[in-house]
């Protein structure tokens, strides 16, 4: 694949994303699932590329087939209007870590668009489902 190797605070929060977010297209129906691969929210060649991504289910991530799935590969507008913008899920993620009292890396929190002071919920913000405690 194109693009640069992740560095090891880049895999660090990776690893994070998926063991504590899990795949977070199954949390907006209340499931979690943290058997999860990152998936690239701006392809993996441009400077935050390896910061811009979410953790996803394979079911969410590529189409598998398998019904009452809308994967965002290749059916990016669908998967958004079913589980909301990426970025607006990439500050959801993001919010659920420092929820838990994670220390996310700045380059995280500027991808994001966010502080580490943003300690209230975004999903209000954008208009995506409630993240709430201990989901």
């Amino acid at each position: 694949m194109k693009g640069r190797n992740r560095n090891a605070s880049e895999k660090r929060y990776h690893d994070l994303l998926c063991s504590v977010v899990g795949c977070i297209a199954c949390r907006q129906s209340g499931e979690f699932n943290n058997y999860v691969s990152v998936h690239h929210i701006d392809g993996r060649t441009k400077p935050l590329a390896h910061w811009l991504v979410l953790p996803l289910c394979a079911s969410h991530h590529q189409d598998l087939g398998l019904p009452g799935f809308i994967p965002v590969h290749p059916y990016k507008a669908r998967f958004e209007a079913a589980y909301g913008k990426q970025n607006d899920l990439l500050r959801q993620s993001v919010q659920l870590l420092l929820d838990g009292g994670f220390d996310v890396p700045d380059a995280a929190l500027d991808a994001a668009g966010m502080e580490k002071e943003c300690q209230t919920s975004v999903a209000a913000d954008s208009g995506a489902a409630h993240v709430t405690e201990g989901v």
